[in-house]
């Protein structure tokens, strides 16, 4: 599908993706530290930028095509974490690699459409992360509707419901 508006991805500078996300969080070089050894992925060390004081202006982290864009909250600034999608061999590896650092399960590992497992996160944060799995040969699960699990939402209504509270 092409865009007469978005670049083509061969044209995108510095191999990156045409969408590149940006959070603003207390203790980025923590969430740096956290992501890279989550995913086991590295900072880019060029783009990493910090003020006078060691606050970090501009810190971005490669994952697969896509950088993760990172800055420490300024005062006067609000928090703004993320939701994420992420690709990735294993959800079981990618949540007890997360839960040793500080995240939690907010979906355990759950079989989805399309041969997929789905699994979320909670990072310390506040990002959540959406973790897919191919899992080839894998049969779909049964719909609420024809009498299956509702997991897939009721732990997402729960945990956004949990935030809003916090937030409040």
């Amino acid at each position: 599908m092409t865009s007469e508006i978005l670049l083509p991805d061969s044209a995108v500078p510095y191999d990156t993706a045409v969408l590149n996300p940006f959070v603003i969080l207390d203790d980025a070089n923590g969430f740096i530290d956290f992501v890279s050894g989550v995913f086991d992925v590295p900072e880019v060390a060029e783009a990493r930028t910090e003020m006078p004081d060691g606050k970090l202006i501009h810190a971005q982290l490669r994952l697969g095509t896509v950088d993760l864009m990172v800055v420490d909250r300024l005062d006067g600034w609000p928090p703004r974490p993320g939701l994420f999608q992420v690709w990735v061999r294993d959800v079981t590896v990618v949540l007890e690699r997360a839960g040793s650092r500080g995240g939690s399960t907010v979906t355990a590992p759950t079989p989805f459409y399309g041969e997929t497992t789905l699994a979320r996160m909670l990072d310390p944060w506040r990002n959540i992360w959406w973790l897919w799995a191919p899992e080839p040969g894998q049969p779909d699960p049964v719909a609420l509707w024809e009498g299956g699990s509702d997991v897939i939402f009721s732990t997402i209504d729960a945990t956004l419901r949990s935030l809003a509270d916090e937030a409040h």
